[in-house]
């Protein structure tokens, strides 16, 4: 779990994902401020129904995606790419991140857009400050991970 510890600390530490979704053949990617929850490994996200990219997702479905910062420096290139599930919360589940959410990006108070769950099954994290291209990588289904 160690590959799993480094990842949140740095995700935690973020706050704008990129995902990815794809649909009939069509592929589209969004942008959002997340709240991250290492106990589920999961981002949450607020996104309006109408979106391309909600509507491309229905309720649920596959998404792959990334989290980056912007260095200016090779050496200091950090970022995780990740594949997983995209879901629509339901009001009663998505009270709790909600709150979470608000409290990080209070200017959230004043939407009502859904709250979305991404859940992670697979990460990959390229972290050049412990060597370049180091990567640590975590599978959900079999708690894998490398180094």
């Amino acid at each position: 779990m160690e590959a799993l510890a480094a990842i949140n600390r740095w995700l935690a530490k973020q706050h704008v994902v990129t995902w990815c979704v794809a649909n009939q053949g069509e592929l589209w990617c969004a942008n959002a401020f997340y709240i991250y929850d290492a106990q589920k490994v999961a981002f949450y996200v607020m996104s309006e129904d109408k979106t391309r990219h909600a509507q491309m997702s229905g309720l649920q479905a596959p998404v792959a995606g990334t989290v980056n910062g912007q260095p200016k420096t090779v050496a200091l290139i950090r970022g995780v790419q990740f594949a997983g599930e995209i879901r629509r919360l339901n009001e009663e589940e998505s009270a709790a991140p909600r709150e979470q959410y608000n409290r990080r990006f209070p200017v959230a108070r004043m939407l009502s857009a859904p709250l979305w769950e991404i859940r992670l099954d697979e990460l990959k994290f390229t972290d050049n400050t412990l060597g370049f291209g180091k990567k640590l990588h975590w599978l959900r289904d079999s708690g894998t991970q490398q180094a």
